[in-house]
């Protein structure tokens, strides 16, 4: 508060120099609101056009896509892993179902797959 009377008096001098009465003086030096500069804001048709996100480049060669993974390889250095024979991969994997769900209308209420297949369709919906 020390400060504050220190800056308030030379103002008050000066308002008592013009002969402006001194409360509108303290008045105004008690609301005026401190400014900053800014940045101005970007004027509209001036702004730069951004530029569309693209994907990934989609592999055409035929060749490449039966010989290797294309797109597994999440490393920015590196090609893509070489597919192996089928001889070399797990049994369960070729017995994966990846179709439509099964109905459930058509299996019996009591058997596990009737089970598994009404909570999925539950999690589902």
């Amino acid at each position: 508060m020390a400060g504050y009377g220190l800056f308030c008096s030379p103002m008050t001098m000066k308002c008592l120099a013009t002969n402006t009465p001194v409360w509108f003086c303290m008045s105004n030096l008690l609301y005026k609101t401190p400014t900053c500069g800014y940045a101005k804001k970007v004027e509209k048709g001036k702004c730069i056009v951004k530029d569309v996100l693209k994907g990934p480049e989609l592999c055409k060669d035929p060749v490449k896509l039966t010989s290797h993974a294309v797109g597994v390889n999440i490393l920015k250095q590196g090609d893509d892993p070489a597919l192996k024979p089928h001889k070399e991969y797990p049994e369960w994997l070729f017995q994966l179902q990846l179709g439509p769900l099964k109905n459930i209308h058509k299996l019996e209420p009591d058997s596990r797959e009737y089970w598994k297949v009404l909570r999925k369709e539950h999690v589902v919906l």
